[in-house]
């Protein structure tokens, strides 16, 4: 064990396959540990060896673990480590995984994930918890509004509308409603209230993040961000200075076009959509409530999203508003100051446009 250098590990629930390799690139061991074994098999491993794992499950907790025991601990993204699992997609198996990791980890231009704290995470937790509330929420809704259309009762799809007549609805005498059946649709809207209330809490929790988090409060300042945006884009990056520039932050969060380029012909389409999901729905929503709201404003992003809109369309507009708040939320954090709607960019050995 004196002699490993570098460690591929594949990550499970109960177990937990290593694959150790010398300075060479020998293979010294290639096993399975037990989960609770881990640990302990790593503190044989000289101090400051390389342990890439892939950015999956519980892999941030064990990078800290890791970090903590004086490791080199990394974590890689699931989709650059396919590549170089040399048995193809047809040899997957947890020993070739970690393999693959072990490899994939000695390249120079590798993208490792920056692990996360303990209070990024929990913050994290506080989202996915909103996100699901609310698609509990959507099926409670159309729940409800499926067992009133069995007894000839339908209500216009607004929540709003419904909230606001199925009491009524319910205590309606005259209608086809069975008595089982509103005994049903009074537990629904009473599962429905706790929904709302949980989303509330949830609320509020992200509320007070924004409150007493320097970050968050700069981040929300954007045009098309707001708390929830804010809160989500500072628990999930941390450190904004992991990224070279904002460009490469715009494209991290998939809103940069793809590329079909050949022969230096440029051939650009529809955004790549990478990176995570949530991120980008918030940004692109922001935008587009941005969009339809600051007709009237006269800030320069306001009228070039506006000019945009007159060119390519509303969709396309909120796209690359939101690309381009990723790219100012990346030079807000980055110097650590306040956005100005007004800022004038200065390209590098630029000048001022004589506009500004």
């Amino acid at each position: 064990m004196n002699n490993v250098t570098r460690v591929g590990v594949d990550l499970a629930k109960n177990v937990i396959q290593v694959h150790a390799v010398d300075a060479a690139g020998r293979v010294v061991t290639n096993r399975a540990l037990k989960r609770e074994k881990f640990l302990a098999w790593c503190t044989d491993l000289p101090p400051g060896c390389l342990v890439a794992m892939e950015a999956c499950t519980g892999a941030h907790h064990w990078c800290r673990k890791l970090i903590e025991r004086g490791f080199d601990a990394r974590m890689i993204p699931a989709q650059l480590v396919a590549p170089y699992r040399i048995q193809g997609k047809t040899g997957k198996n947890d020993a070739n995984d970690a393999a693959a990791v072990c490899e994939a980890a000695t390249r120079a231009h590798m993208t490792f994930v920056s692990p996360k704290t303990l209070n990024q995470q929990g913050m994290l937790c506080v989202h996915r918890l909103r996100e699901g509330l609310k698609e509990e929420r959507t099926a409670c809704i159309n729940r409800i509004r499926g067992l009133l259309a069995e007894f000839g009762v339908v209500l216009p799809q607004k929540p709003a509308v419904l909230r606001q007549n199925l009491n009524d609805v319910l205590e309606d005498a005259s209608n086809d409603i069975a008595g089982m059946a509103r005994l049903v649709l009074q537990r629904a809207q009473e599962h429905w209230r706790e929904l709302e209330a949980h989303i509330q809490w949830c609320d509020q929790r992200i509320a007070t993040h924004q409150k007493d988090d320097e970050q968050v409060q700069r981040a929300a300042e954007l045009k098309g961000v707001g708390t929830i945006t804010a809160s989500a884009i500072v628990a999930t990056v941390g450190d904004f200075k992991q990224f070279k520039n904002g460009a490469q932050f715009g494209a991290w969060l998939g809103l940069t076009p793809k590329q079909n380029s050949s022969g230096g012909k440029a051939s650009l389409g529809s955004i790549t959509k990478r990176g995570d999901n949530y991120l980008r729905t918030l940004l692109i929503q922001g935008a587009k409530a941005a969009l339809f709201k600051g007709i009237n404003n006269v800030d320069p992003i306001s009228q070039w999203v506006q000019r945009l809109r007159e060119r390519c369309g509303w969709q396309k507009a909120a796209v690359a508003l939101a690309n381009k708040n990723a790219r100012i939320l990346w030079a807000v954090m980055t110097k650590n100051k306040r956005y100005d709607a007004h800022h004038v960019s200065i390209p590098p050995g630029g000048e001022i446009p004589a506009a500004a």
